[in-house]
């Protein structure tokens, strides 16, 4: 069986990058006046990624800031709306003993027609309705869906906002800002540029491994591509970011500052063309997966990167038939009918392994993975899809692709007999049928002692082995167009 590992991270919510100003001229109830102008921000030093694969990412953005001696205020516009404002950490580069944080704020009073029309209250406005006329006066009220104005003959208007085209402001209102900002009240001793790190956790990344496999036609062999699938809902583009992803069981998030160290080890900058595209190497407990290359990640985009291909792999498949309940506990099972499931269907398996002397020499993270194999017009069809865990290289993966079109299984209960008050004697008789025309399958047969935890196989046509302490399984050949039949008899006793 596969070697498992859960693949697990923590959920929060802050990206970065360049959020569009809404217009401030729009239709409906969402409508204000002309555009405002925010205050550039500079460029960034560089942005690194360190991405988990179920909804969070740790970001470290590196700028550099124009401070004057003494109390500066400054303010971070390129933020999501989602952030996790108690995960910020903010420190300084070039002088980190002469500046301090005295106070850091998240501010998200975005502009919106709601927000606006609270802060105009008392002020002069003017609003387009739907049919061209215009309205001014004082502004008394902006809830519930409609407008109340004053206008200057003291007449009161009441104004639908499902009727409006425009709104029109003469200003916008101090404290009103177009962009989520981070703001801080830094102290510095000294006047000029210094470069600051800005470090945060972000919801809306996410990552997760697919699999494509091209099964050769005689199952012996496989090639595969493995991608990494990006995906970014946050709202906000990274740009040219250095992304690690990290894979393994993630009991808690590491301390940021350790992640810092982490994500800009190597430097942030380019470097010379990487030997692979994808980098992989341990970290602590976690396996790192770090793209070679500065990579895009822009809002509302999936992408794919390939970080792991191995062609003629050895694989091979083979069949199941499973048709018996586990025992569950709690005490001795007597009831004569209890313990068989009905089933008839022979699964099928797919069986490779991740070593290196096999042709793949990869750990391969949690995903999706899609089997593929040519037909004789060499058209590739899907034969099944499934889901892997995390596993490590040098183990087997075994995929499930489905259920055999030409196997049938049948087991029975022959017969029982209860020896005794704490013994009983039970033979069962399982059939399997093969109904290929020219090839041997071999079915895997694994019983279920279910009765009991004391338990001794009597008699058996085949030979078998105990794979758990309730469990043996039979491996037996099913010739083409025949049948082969299985029969035991176990004996339980409990005292």
């Amino acid at each position: 069986m596969t070697s498992k590992r859960l693949l697990v991270a923590a959920s929060t919510a802050l990206l970065i990058g360049a959020f569009a100003a809404p217009s401030l001229l729009t239709r409906a109830a969402d409508t204000v006046a002309a555009p405002v102008a925010q205050d550039s921000q500079p460029a960034s030093d560089g942005v690194a990624l360190a991405i988990y694969n179920q909804g969070t990412a740790l970001v470290v953005d590196r700028r550099t800031f124009a401070l004057d001696a003494g109390v500066n205020t400054l303010d971070f516009t390129d933020v999501a709306a989602y952030i996790d404002a108690t995960s910020v950490t903010f420190v300084s580069l070039t002088d980190p003993t002469g500046t301090f944080v005295l106070e850091q704020n998240y501010v998200f009073d975005l502009v919106n027609s709601g927000a606006l029309l609270q802060r105009y209250l008392d002020q002069r406005i003017e609003l387009v309705a739907d049919d061209g006329t215009i309205f001014a006066g004082q502004l008394l009220s902006g809830r519930n869906g409609e407008v109340i104005l004053r206008d200057d003959n003291g007449q009161i208007i009441v104004i639908s906002l499902a009727q409006v085209r425009d709104i029109r402001f003469p200003a916008l209102s101090d404290g009103l800002i177009t962009r989520p900002t981070l703001r801080w009240l830094i102290e510095s001793a000294a006047a000029g540029e210094q470069q600051v790190q800005l470090t945060y956790l972000t919801g809306g990344m996410n990552w997760s491994a697919d699999y494509n496999v091209l099964l050769a036609r005689d199952n012996t062999s496989l090639d595969l591509n493995g991608w990494i699938t990006l995906t970014n809902t946050s709202g906000a583009t990274f740009r040219d970011a250095q992304v690690k992803l990290i894979a393994g069981d993630v009991n808690r998030l590491p301390d940021a500052s350790v992640m810092n160290e982490m994500l800009f080890a190597d430097g942030i900058a380019a470097s010379a063309a990487p030997e692979a595209r994808v980098q992989q190497r341990e970290l602590f407990e976690y396996n790192l997966y770090e793209i070679a290359r500065p990579v895009t990640v822009a809002d509302n985009e999936t992408k794919q990167v390939e970080f792991v291909n191995g062609t003629g792999v050895p694989a091979h498949t083979f069949y199941v038939y499973e048709n018996s309940y586990p025992y569950y506990g709690g005490g001795p099972y007597a009831d004569q009918y209890y313990g068989g499931i009905g089933m008839t269907d022979v699964q099928t398996y797919l069986e490779f392994t991740t070593d290196a002397e096999n042709g793949l020499g990869a750990d391969l993270p949690a995903g999706r993975i899609r089997v593929y194999q040519q037909d004789i017009d060499d058209a590739a069809l899907l034969i099944g899809e499934n889901v892997i865990d995390h596993t490590p290289e040098g183990e087997d993966v075994e995929i499930f692709l489905g259920n055999a079109f030409d196997l049938v299984g049948e087991r029975k209960q022959t017969s029982f007999q209860q020896i005794a008050n704490t013994i009983i004697e039970e033979t069962y008789e399982i059939r399997l049928r093969n109904r290929k025309e020219d090839q041997t399958v071999e079915i895997r047969v694994p019983e279920h002692l279910f009765r009991w935890t004391n338990w001794e196989i009597l008699t058996a046509t085949h030979s078998y082995t105990q794979t758990d302490n309730n469990t043996v399984e039979f491996r037996v050949e099913v010739p083409p167009d025949g049948e082969t039949v299985i029969t035991y008899t176990v004996r339980y006793s409990w005292f």
